[in-house]
């Protein structure tokens, strides 16, 4: 899968420039560009969208960015393969495809849709679920005119405990599965099965993103795999079941593998294709559901042809180590990752041991035999932005500001509310610590708060 490109030191697009020309810059880039590496290997970076200049004094910042070409006369009635990844996006995302671009931003505001709908309101009867019902969901977070229909909400419960809490860990909703209309699946070409996950809010979900260990998937039951692993957070996340009462939700694999199957099944004949799309956290839900989609063969429409299954990550982490990367490339899996090259998620977990690192003896990445079990990897094509506000360090990781980004408006607005990822981590851990709780089991938790902080400032 090509992954990796080999770049000569030029820039893509131009930076952004500041609108008011009289305001003071304190951080700024000027492009990210991929050199070659001392021993040859290029950096896994396939292009770069744009980068943009922030103001101490702007509230909000404000930016001009260099408007994207004209759409060409293709439809993507025609291109869609290309454009879900058959050939892994080449000569797609360097430069910048319209349609793609287009895309990618349509998934983007389908993962948004979930986190508008997210209650958060502790006094809700809704709290921590969808304030909607799935046949108006869609419009009453503003995406009436999609042309999907919500066909079901999925819930995941984490398989962990926190001491400094007493509730225990109940499904939460985490997205939902929607298809495209008719009138919808004649402008793509094909008949869109969409599943799209939120990222990280909950307690629980943090704990479960912290989890640093790798554990083999073992997700089809034919074949064991103990080689391909996973992370244990996100496994726990995706397969744990809701067992306090009798009637207990399944658990998230189950509620979207049955799904799946039921679509795939119902529109039997139709030209298909299935899109996982997800920030954050939900970014590795997406990639493990794709992984198990195709691992169990669920997306063989007949004997001679795949469904196509592609992954839209937006600041996603690792999920699993190389034999993982490896098996889902042998699936056709195809996976664009789109990223904030100062977003600190992206580099987790495997800060020092992923795919950038150098064996010592010989120069080559893959040097140590325990490599491909032992290390996270990242999968796919990479996308990257270039982005940070010295005023609200959080933006980095806000999938409205990676939309904003990649629509390129005249005006860019970084709002300073949203869910602070980073201090909320630290409070769950300095609450642990006042009330004198074992801080061992937290030990994976702790180390990795401390390499994402480093990671940030590198």
């Amino acid at each position: 899968m090509a992954s990796k490109a080999l770049m000569k030191p030029t820039l893509n697009f131009k930076h952004g420039t500041l609108k008011n020309n009289e305001a003071q810059i304190q951080s700024h880039s000027f492009g990210q560009v991929c050199f070659p590496g001392k021993n040859g290997v290029s950096s896994s970076r396939k292009s770069v969208v744009v980068s943009v200049v922030t103001t101490k004094t702007a509230s909000p910042a404000t930016v001009v960015a260099v408007p994207v070409k004209t759409c060409s006369t293709v439809l993507l009635s025609q291109k869609w393969r290309e454009i879900q990844g058959l050939n892994n996006w080449e000569s797609l995302v360097e430069p910048l495809h319209p349609l793609l671009r287009n895309e990618i931003i349509r998934y983007g505001e389908f993962v948004a849709a979930c986190y508008k709908a997210f209650d958060l309101d502790s006094n809700s009867k809704r709290y921590l679920n969808c304030k909607y019902g799935k046949k108006n969901m869609l419009k009453e977070v503003g995406m009436d005119d999609s042309g999907y229909e919500v066909t079901k909400y999925i819930y995941a419960t984490p398989d962990v405990n926190i001491p400094i809490q007493n509730d225990a860990a109940p499904g939460r909703w985490i997205g939902y599965v929607a298809v495209s209309s008719d009138e919808v699946t004649k402008q793509l070409g094909r008949r869109d099965m969409l599943v799209t996950f939120r990222g990280t809010v909950t307690n629980h979900e943090w704990v479960a993103n912290f989890m640093s260990s790798l554990t083999p998937a073992r997700l089809d039951p034919l074949h064991d795999r103990p080689d391909v692993k996973v992370e244990s957070g996100f496994l726990s996340l995706y397969t744990s079941e809701e067992a306090e009462t009798k009637f207990g939700l399944e658990s998230c694999r189950q509620q979207l593998l049955s799904e799946v199957s039921r679509l795939i099944n119902k529109y039997k004949g139709e030209e298909l294709s299935i899109t996982l799309a997800g920030h954050s956290m939900g970014s590795a839900l997406a990639l493990l559901l794709a992984y198990d989609i195709s691992e169990l063969g669920l997306n063989k429409a007949d004997h001679r042809r795949k469904i196509p299954v592609t992954v839209f990550s937006f600041g996603g982490p690792r999920v699993g180590n190389l034999s993982f990367k490896q098996r889902c490339e042998q699936l056709g899996v195809k996976v664009l990752r789109i990223v904030n090259v100062n977003d600190p998620i992206t580099k987790l977990p495997g800060v020092l041991f992923n795919e950038n690192f150098r064996g010592l003896i010989g120069g080559s990445r893959y040097d140590f035999p325990w490599f491909a079990c032992s290390c996270y990897v990242h999968v796919g094509v990479e996308l990257v932005l270039d982005f940070f506000n010295v005023q609200n360090p959080s933006c980095v990781h806000d999938l409205e500001t990676y939309i904003n980004l990649l629509k390129w408006p005249q005006r860019l607005g970084i709002h300073k509310e949203g869910f602070d990822w980073m201090n909320k981590a630290r409070d769950l851990l300095i609450s642990a610590q006042s009330l004198n709780i074992n801080l061992m089991p937290w030990k994976d938790v702790a180390i990795n708060m401390v390499n994402m902080v480093q990671s940030q400032r590198t």
